[in-house]
C-alpha cells in the first residue's frame, strides 16, 4: 500500500478494514476505533467474526466472506460488537485478487445506529397509531394506497360499513359510492383534489354492505413520504345519518309552519333580515297592507309608517328595544300601498338561531282601524259634550263655528275626497289595461287623467298635513342645531347624491328651542326647495345661523333660478305656483307648511332674492336664554 492511499484512508470517516485470504484484520484505519472504541492493537490479527455479538457469527461471518468471493460483494446490516456494548453497522465487503487468486478483503463499516434508532421510534410511532386507529369505533379509519386499494381497516369501519377486514381489504374504496356517483367518477376526482391540494373534504351518502344509504362526513388525505412523493391516503368518515335526520324534520317543521303562516289572513305576519329588510310575506300582510310580495320583499320595513314616524327615527328605534329586551309592542298609525292609514296592533320580535346568534325579527300586525274609528267616535262625541257645557264660556261665536267647519273640512279631505280620487284613478287604470296598444291618443289622454288623479291625492294629503299641523302634539325642547341639519341632509341623501349638489354649513349658533319634529320638516322643505330651484350644472347650499336682535337668524341659500322682487310676497300662499308643472313640479303647500311652522315657534320667514343669482330663505327661532325670558314675560 503505498504512502498516498494510506493518506487517504485514515482521512475517511467510514471505518476501514482490511482482511488476509482468512479473513484476519491486517490493517484498520482510524474510524474504525472510533466506531468500536477497540484500539488497533486490539484488533490486529484478529478474525473478522470479532465484531459479530452471538455464537454462531463465525458461521456468518465465513458465509459473508465465501459469498463475497463469489460474487464479489456482500453488503449487511445488524447488530454490531462494540467496547462498551453494541451499534448497528452497515457493512459492505468486497474481495479483491489478482485473476482466480484471491488477496483478500476490503471492508467499509459504518455506524448507522442513530438511523436505526429513529426507524424504530417511528416504527414504534406508527404500531401505536395503527393500534389507535383500529380501536376507534365511532370513526371508519382506513388507508389507501396510491390507486385507491384499502390497505388497512379498523373496527369504526366495520361498525359503519358492516364490511369484516377480510371483505374488504384490497377492494376499491369507491364500493362505498352510489351508482350514480360511481358513473360520474366521483371517487376518482376526491383522489385527484386530495393529490393536488392535499386534502378532501365533503358530506354526501354512502352505501354500506347491506344497501341502506347513510351521511357521511368524508375526509380524504394525502400522504407522503419524506422524499415528497404520494404513497397513498388516509381516510375518515363519521355518519351523521342522524344529524341529518334531525335536519330534515326541522326543515319539514318549518316548511309547515312557513306553510301555515303564510295562508294567516287575520294578521299580516312577515319576517325582517337583522338589518329590517323584509324577507318573506304572507296573505295577511297583502290584505292589510295591499303590496305584493315580489313588491316589498328587499326593502325596509319603514316602507309601512307615516313621514312623521321616519323623520323621528321610530322604525330603527323599534329594532333596537326588540334587540335589548326581546320584544317591542304598540299600537300605532300606519300606511297601506295607497297611501291610507289604518290604526295596527304591532309586534315585533328578535329571533335567534341555536348559537344565540340574532339572524332577524318577526312582525305581526293587526288592523285595529274599527276600533280605533269607534274609540274616535266616542271621544268626539265627549268633547261635543264638554263643549256643549262651556258653551256660555265662549264669547266669539263666529270662531267656534269656523273651527267647526275646519274640522269637518278636514275629515272631508282625508276620507270622502281621497276615497272617490281612488275610485277613479282604479277605473282609469282598468280602462287603460283594456285598450288595444294601437290607441295611443286614447292611452295618451288616459294616461294623462291617470297623471290627474296622482295629483290630485298628493294635493289631498299635503292640504291634510298642513291642516293638522295646528292640532298636532307639541314638544317645546332645546334642540341641537347640527344634529337638526346631519338629519335633514341624511332624510334628502339620495336626491343630494343623485342630483351631486355641495352643501356647505356655517352653524354660528348650536342650540334653539323648538319641536324637534316640526324642525326638521321645516328646514327638510327648505332644502328640498333649495335642490330643486338651484343651479342644474353646479348645485350649491349653503346653511348658516346667527344671533340677531336676540333671536336665532337661519339662512337657506341656493343658486338657483331666482324670484322676481313682485313675485316675493306670493310664496307663502298655499297652492301659489310661480313656475310652470312641467319645469318644476309640486303641490305648492311645501312653503305654505314652512310658514305655519315658524309662526307657531314666534317666528318669521322670509325670502331674498335676485332673479337668476338664487334665492335665500331666511327665518327665526328663539333660542334658550330668549325662550327663557319670553316665558317669565
Amino acid at each position: 500500500m503505498t504512502e498516498k492511499s494510506l493518506l487517504l484512508l485514515e482521512s475517511l470517516s467510514d471505518g476501514v478494514i482490511m482482511l488476509n485470504p482468512d479473513g484476519m484484520i491486517i490493517y484498520c484505519n482510524p474510524s474504525v476505533t472510533k466506531i468500536c472504541g477497540f484500539t488497533l492493537t486490539d484488533l490486529f490479527n484478529k478474525s473478522f467474526d470479532f465484531f459479530y455479538e452471538s455464537g454462531l457469527d463465525p458461521v456468518r461471518a465465513a458465509y459473508e466472506l465465501k459469498t463475497a468471493e463469489k460474487t464479489g460483494r456482500f453488503d449487511s446490516e445488524g447488530w454490531k460488537k462494540k467496547k462498551d456494548g453494541k451499534f448497528w453497522g452497515c457493512l459492505t465487503i468486497s474481495a479483491f485478487g489478482s485473476g482466480t487468486e484471491l488477496a483478500g478483503y476490503s471492508c467499509i463499516l459504518r455506524d448507522t445506529t442513530q438511523q436505526k434508532n429513529e426507524e424504530l421510534r417511528l416504527r414504534a410511532s406508527e404500531e401505536r397509531y395503527r393500534l389507535m386507529a383500529e380501536g376507534v369505533k365511532d370513526y371508519s379509519i382506513f388507508l389507501l394506497d396510491t390507486n385507491g386499494i384499502i390497505t388497512t381497516w379498523n373496527i369504526g369501519a366495520q361498525i359503519m360499513t358492516e364490511y369484516r377486514k377480510s371483505e374488504i381489504l384490497g377492494q376499491h374504496f369507491s364500493i362505498f359510492y352510489p351508482p350514480e356517483e360511481i358513473t360520474k367518477k366521483k371517487p376518482e376526482l376526491e383522489l385527484t383534489v386530495a393529490t393536488a391540494t392535499g386534502r378532501y373534504e365533503e358530506e354526501a351518502w354512502r352505501v354500506k354492505k347491506n344497501g341502506v344509504h347513510f351521511w357521511a362526513n368524508v375526509v380524504v388525505t394525502a400522504l407522503y413520504n419524506d422524499r415528497n412523493q404520494l404513497i397513498g391516503f388516509s381516510k375518515v368518515t363519521r355518519d351523521l345519518s342522524e344529524r341529518k335526520k334531525n335536519e330534515e324534520l326541522l326543515r319539514l317543521s318549518e316548511e309547515r309552519y312557513r306553510l301555515l303562516v303564510d295562508q294567516v289572513s287575520d294578521y299580516g305576519i312577515f319576517m325582517m333580515d337583522e338589518e329590517g329588510r323584509i324577507v318573506s310575506w304572507n296573505v295577511g300582510a297583502k290584505r292589510i297592507k295591499g303590496y305584493n310580495a315580489d313588491e316589498v320583499i328587499g326593502k325596509y320595513f319603514s316602507l309601512f309608517y307615516p313621514e312623521e314616524e321616519i323623520i323621528k327615527a321610530k322604525p330603527a328605534m323599534e329594532l333596537r328595544v326588540a334587540r335589548s329586551e326581546g320584544k317591542y309592542e304598540e299600537e300605532g298609525w300606519r300606511l297601506r300601498k295607497d297611501g291610507s292609514r289604518f290604526w295596527a296592533n304591532v309586534v315585533i320580535t328578535a329571533v335567534y338561531n341555536s348559537s344565540q346568534n340574532l339572524i332577524g325579527f318577526s312582525k305581526v300586525t293587526r288592523d285595529l282601524t274599527e276600533r280605533k274609528q269607534n274609540e274616535l267616535a266616542i271621544n268626539e262625541t265627549n268633547r261635543r259634550l264638554r263643549l256643549l257645557t262651556e258653551e256660555q264660556k265662549i264669547t266669539n261665536a263666529e270662531l267656534y263655528y269656523a273651527n267647526q267647519e275646519l274640522e269637518q273640512f278636514t275629515s272631508i279631505v282625508s276620507h270622502d275626497l281621497q276615497e272617490p280620487v281612488r275610485t277613479i284613478k282604479s277605473f282609469l287604470q282598468l280602462i287603460d289595461m283594456n285598450i288595444p296598444e294601437t290607441e295611443t291618443l286614447l292611452k295618451t289622454y288616459i294616461g294623462k287623467s291617470i297623471s290627474a288623479t296622482n295629483r290630485m291625492r298628493e294635493l289631498i294629503l299635503h292640504l291634510l298635513n298642513y291642516s293638522q299641523l295646528s292640532k298636532g302634539e307639541w314638544v317645546m325642547q332645546t334642540v341641537d342645531v347640527k344634529e337638526l341639519v346631519a338629519t335633514v341632509q341624511q332624510n334628502l341623501i339620495t336626491a343630494i347624491d343623485s342630483s351631486k349638489t355641495k352643501i356647505t354649513t356655517n352653524l354660528q349658533v348650536t342650540q334653539v328651542e323648538g319641536d324637534r319634529v316640526q324642525l326638521i320638516q321645516l328646514i327638510q322643505n327648505l332644502m328640498g326647495n333649495a335642490l330643486k330651484f338651484s343651479d342644474e350644472k353646479l348645485r350649491k347650499i349653503h346653511i348658516s345661523s346667527v344671533m340677531e336682535n336676540g333671536y336665532v337668524k337661519f339662512g337657506v341659500k341656493d343658486n338657483g333660478i331666482g324670484i322676481a322682487e313682485g313675485d316675493l310676497h306670493k310664496v307663502f300662499e298655499i297652492f301659489r305656483r310661480l313656475n310652470p308643472d312641467n319645469l318644476f313640479p309640486g303641490t305648492g303647500i311645501g312653503l305654505a307648511i314652512c310658514k305655519k311652522i315658524v309662526d307657531r315657534h314666534g317666528g318669521k320667514i322670509w325670502p331674498e332674492s335676485t332673479l337668476g343669482e338664487g334665492t335665500t330663505f331666511y327665518f327665526t327661532l328663539k333660542n334658550k336664554s330668549t325662550a327663557a325670558l319670553h316665558e317669565e314675560v
